[in-house]
């Protein structure tokens, strides 16, 4: 039986079962392309003696049509029963479903019309076929008629291949449904579905295992097109993340620099090779062997300029010229082993979904975008302009650093980063360090609020002329106080930036 609502190769494949001698029937739709192709064809309505109708909700739930699925050739009651009852075995059956997460996908769709796109006769005949798959081929994905059909002549549909054919069946139709529940739930329930991409190397570690798996219906990430190198590892996928992310941040052209999961270089400009080659400034050292994303279709010039750094692991942008993947192929040493990953920006809504022992926690992504509208200007002194651009930027960085975290910039490029440290002094410190002599007229941006003036004082002794952060402590007003003390120009912004 044929009712594929994605008929690609749907006439090649109707017309090598007919071939081989296979009867075919198939819902009206299917029907009549393999008509138009001249192959004989029984429709389901005519098999039922029942047409179609409610606007074709109602055409394959039929006695005729699951008791031909569901029935087992093995047991003689079946085999009576179906007899009995006129009822024919469906040996193969060729489905996918309705377009649920494509149609919910588009912007301005209803409920109406996402309801519509929920199929109700697709799941239950292809639930029945992969229950009963020792006895009918379930079969999904266009992908997989060439095999059938070779495994056909050989007679060789072995009970391992109608096994896996029946798991992919059923993965297609929980996630549909998972889907299905999530959009139309309150969040009371989550259903989690994805789909695996690729089995990785390992995990973290050599020990642990690891793979890849995408969530229908979202593109980005998960969902690249790599266009060289080594396969990716578990590590290169969490800081290409953090880096495709944190780019994203920022309309102008911008390139980030991120080891182990924390940002170490960044810098909008312009021209997107200067972008570059600040962003690398912010910590030479630790930007061997990092990862880098950019925010711009990588030019022929930007990949001459990164061939001649050293090493990195991965490239990711949304786009790559010919000239661009010439020169990161085959200049470098390592050109041919760095991973080049073509993707669209991630969208900065959505969820966020990490797994605790025994259960998940679930977050919205933390789309809050610093702005200079949200920079309320405490202190006597007011921010230049340039150094207002500054504490947007470094806040925007400062967002994808790791908690405790302190960024300082200056010229709309990070300088310092402290990531990661127990105390918010600490983060000041290796901010500081990290930024030498660059720290004189840098800006100070912490993720949250700041309790005691300590890791202020630590960045305005070194040279820090201007910060941003929350608010909202106990302390602030002597922190106010302090920072008027020193002609530091100060905006709290009311929104914390943690990152665990």
């Amino acid at each position: 039986m044929l009712a594929p609502y994605d008929k690609s190769g749907i006439v090649a494949f109707g017309r090598a079962l007919h071939e081989r001698g296979v009867a075919l029937l198939a819902t009206s739709g299917t029907a009549r392309k393999l008509k138009e192709a001249g192959l004989p064809v029984k429709e389901v309505s005519e098999h039922t003696g029942f047409p179609e109708m409610l606007g074709g909700r109602v055409k394959t739930l039929h006695p005729k049509i699951h008791g031909g699925l569901l029935g087992r050739r093995d047991m003689p009651d079946h085999v009576a029963q179906m007899q009995e009852h006129g009822i024919e075995p469906i040996d193969l059956l060729c489905l996918n479903l309705y377009p649920f997460r494509e149609t919910i996908a588009q912007p301005d769709v209803t409920l109406a019309d996402a309801i519509e796109q929920i199929d109700i006769g697709g799941p239950a005949m292809l639930r029945a076929a992969a229950k009963n798959h020792a006895h009918v081929v379930p079969l999904i994905d266009s992908a997989d008629y060439a095999e059938t059909l070779e495994r056909l002549d050989g007679d060789q549909l072995t009970p391992e291949f109608r096994q896996a054919l029946a798991a992919k069946a059923y993965q297609h139709t929980c996630l549909y449904d998972s889907a299905i529940a999530n959009y139309l739930g309150n969040g009371d329930t989550m259903t989690v579905a994805a789909e695996r991409v690729e089995q990785l190397r390992y995990g973290e570690n050599p020990h642990q295992k690891g793979a890849l798996y995408q969530v229908p219906g979202e593109h980005s990430l998960a969902q690249c097109e790599q266009l060289n190198g080594k396969a990716l590892s578990y590590i290169n996928l969490l800081d290409a993340a953090g880096a495709y992310t944190t780019v994203a941040e920022f309309e102008e052209p911008s390139a980030v620099v991120v080891k182990h999961a924390n940002p170490c270089g960044a810098a909008s400009h312009e021209d997107l090779v200067t972008a570059f080659e600040r962003a690398w400034e912010g910590d030479p050292v630790s930007a061997f062997g990092s990862i880098l994303a950019f925010n711009r279709e990588i030019t022929p010039e930007l990949g001459d300029a990164i061939a001649a750094k050293g090493f990195v692991e991965v490239v990711v942008a949304p786009g790559f010229s010919e000239g661009a993947l010439e020169n990161l192929r085959t200049k470098p040493r390592w050109g041919k082993n760095v991973r080049l990953l073509k993707s669209p920006l991630p969208a900065p809504d959505g969820i966020e979904v990490r797994s605790i022992p025994g259960g998940f926690l679930v977050q919205d992504r933390d789309a809050k975008q610093p702005v200079a509208a949200d920079m309320n200007i405490v202190t006597e002194r007011k921010p230049s302009e340039s150094e207002l651009a500054d504490l947007v930027f470094a806040l925007r960085i400062c967002k994808h650093v790791k908690s405790n975290a302190i960024v300082l910039a200056k010229d709309r490029m990070v300088v310092g980063v402290g990531a990661g440290q127990m105390s918010r002094v600490d983060a000041a410190g290796m901010a500081v360090k990290k930024a030498g002599d660059r720290v004189t007229g840098s800006v100070f941006a912490s993720d949250a609020f700041l309790p005691f003036n300590d890791a202020l004082e630590v960045a305005v002794d070194a040279g820090a002329v201007a910060a941003v952060q929350p608010g909202g402590s106990k302390n602030d007003e002597n922190c106010i106080t302090y920072a008027n003390g020193k002609n530091l120009a100060m905006a709290f912004t009311g929104t914390r930036h943690f990152l665990h």
